[in-house]
């Protein structure tokens, strides 16, 4: 049965004493970090374009200067592909906050708009390898039975800070006034993440543990050596890339030139949200409060169905969460095109506007999956690498594509060409993902 149909029922990976039993014992240990990390980053983000404006910048360069976190993650994949499997996980999660703390000082002390970029520029960097170690980890422990569950909390884990992190930010510019009370919270966020991977419990070496025990006794029930059966199920991850970085890229090109640009596709789609909607309904005459209240009920569905998504993917197949995600959301982009000046556009752009949102959270987790899917056993991490370095680079495009088509044609353009573009996706997907998903 080929992984896009169903994934079966996975009995084999749950006995006691396996690595799965050793993951969901570990759970706090395996989410946790990273709540804590996408909560911090969350507060801040929203914050950046007031910060900059304080360092008298212009709207442009306070755009740049937020980008700067998205193209620090950029720069930061393939770095981090080379760093996961030298340091293993749990070092490189330390490092990455440690270094994190590094462009929080530099936020803080800095009096020049150069340093204040730089400085996000690096939390970028960090959050690239942080990510990358945490996707490694799931890619080589967790059973394929339950993967997409798996990953799916994983994605949650970094959508609560999205959703929790704007109003952690709200409330402390009420008690305290002043932006740099979200960066120092951040730095808080950074200390605990720190502590915990270094000090807490090693998920990675229990779940090592487990899997070696497992091992030991399927060997002495069956007094013969296991079959390989090619899952990275039971491995450790590995600590040296045979092909490195490049050569892993070289290797894996027809999958990341497919089904990775078609992955790069949804990134796409989901990274025109925050641009189109907000703009959107400036243009038919809300305000700012309506907009926030609309938007915010959208932001609460995609949260909120992030671990249906996983249950999708783990019972029917990854073409049950990508196709349908990207057809409500491209088609609901198609049909907001068609809305601007019709007498109940309010209507519309509400109505639209949630069946992105649900279109966007049954699309949780299925990226990370998909990378773990086809990711190779020997250079996970390389490839991973590789991998988030395309679909970060689609959501990156979004937004410039968003400005340019609106300031050549017009808002309604934007919204129609995002719209086709998704709708592209979802073929793509259609075409790939039999292809290249590996069969159990």
């Amino acid at each position: 049965m080929s992984a896009d149909q169903g994934s079966g029922s996975g009995d084999d990976a749950r006995g006691p004493g396996s690595a799965a039993d050793a993951i969901r014992r570990y759970a706090p240990m395996v989410y946790g970090p990273t709540a804590i990390y996408s909560l911090g980053q969350g507060a801040i983000l929203p914050l950046l374009p007031i910060i900059s404006r304080e360092f008298g910048a212009d709207l442009a360069t306070a755009a740049l200067v937020t980008a700067m976190i998205v193209v620090g993650q950029l720069c930061g994949n393939l770095p981090a592909g080379w760093l996961v499997p030298r340091l293993g996980e749990r070092y490189t999660m330390a490092l990455a906050s440690a270094v994190s703390l590094l462009g929080i000082a530099g936020m803080l002390l800095s009096r020049h708009l150069g340093v204040l970029m730089l400085s996000v520029f690096v939390i970028g960097l960090s959050a690239a390898a942080f990510a990358l170690a945490r996707h490694t980890f799931m890619t080589t422990r967790v059973p394929v039975a339950y993967r997409a569950r798996a990953l799916s909390l994983l994605g949650g884990s970094f959508r609560l800070g999205a959703f929790m992190g704007p109003f952690v930010s709200a409330a402390l510019l009420a008690i305290f006034g002043r932006e740099q009370a979200s960066i120092w919270f951040f730095g808080a966020c950074l200390v605990v993440v720190g502590l915990l991977v270094t000090f807490g419990p090693d998920p990675e070496e229990k779940a090592a543990a487990a899997a070696a025990r497992a091992e030991r006794t399927a060997q002495r029930e069956e007094a013969v050596e296991p079959e390989d059966t090619g899952e990275a199920v039971t491995g450790s991850i590995p600590t040296s890339e045979r092909l490195g970085i490049f050569g892993t890229i070289r290797r894996n090109r027809g999958v990341l030139s497919r089904l990775g640009v078609a992955a790069a596709s949804l990134s796409f789609v989901r990274a025109s949200r925050p641009a189109i909607l907000p703009l959107w309904g400036l243009s038919i005459g809300l305000d700012s409060s309506t907009i926030a209240l609309i938007v915010g009920i959208a932001g609460a569905l995609e949260f909120a169905l992030f671990y249906a998504s996983g249950q999708v993917m783990d019972r029917f197949g990854r073409l049950w969460a990508a196709v349908p995600s990207l057809i409500l959301m491209g088609g609901a982009m198609i049909a907001l095109a068609f809305t601007h000046d019709v007498s109940a556009a309010e209507m519309w752009f509400g109505i639209f506007a949630v069946v992105i949102g649900v279109g966007n959270g049954l699309s949780s987790g299925i990226l990370l999956t998909l990378g773990a899917d086809v990711a190779p056993t020997q250079s996970p991490a390389a490839f991973l690498g590789a991998w988030r370095t395309i679909t970060d680079a689609g959501g990156a495009l979004s937004p410039l594509v968003v400005s340019g088509l609106t300031a050549v044609a017009s808002l309604s353009v934007a919204a129609g060409g995002i719209g086709v573009i998704g709708l592209l996706g979802a073929l793509a997907f259609i075409r790939w993902v039999p292809r290249y998903v590996p069969r159990r």
